[in-house]
């Protein structure tokens, strides 16, 4: 599948697309605070690594802290809210779709 019409789909579908210097391989997607790290490869775009929460600059992991769910990213963490969890289970949902050779929009 072609990157660019990939690219293309998730534009029209409303994700953000940034080229960031701490991903050089890479092009970053976003739609609010969530966060994906995609690679060009011959097969199409491919994520890298698991979508995330962005927290300044970076991209904040999902981990457990202490018995509870958190993002982090580096030294710095903010919670793993309900509501930031389904939003970001959509986001990744409707990446992987919109990524999907058989996708329209």
């Amino acid at each position: 599948m072609d990157p660019a019409e990939q690219l293309a789909r998730l534009y029209q579908a409303g994700f953000e697309i940034q080229k960031l210097e701490r991903f050089p391989r890479g092009v970053c997607v976003l739609r609010g605070e969530c966060v994906a790290v995609l690679e060009p490869r011959p097969e199409g775009l491919t994520l890298i690594g698991s979508a995330g929460w962005r927290i300044g600059e970076g991209i904040g992991v999902l981990v457990e802290k202490d018995g509870r769910q958190v993002f982090q990213s580096k030294d710095q963490i903010i919670e793993a809210t309900a509501e930031r969890l389904r939003a970001l289970r959509q986001f990744e949902a409707d990446l992987r779709r919109l990524l999907s050779p058989e996708s329209t929009l």
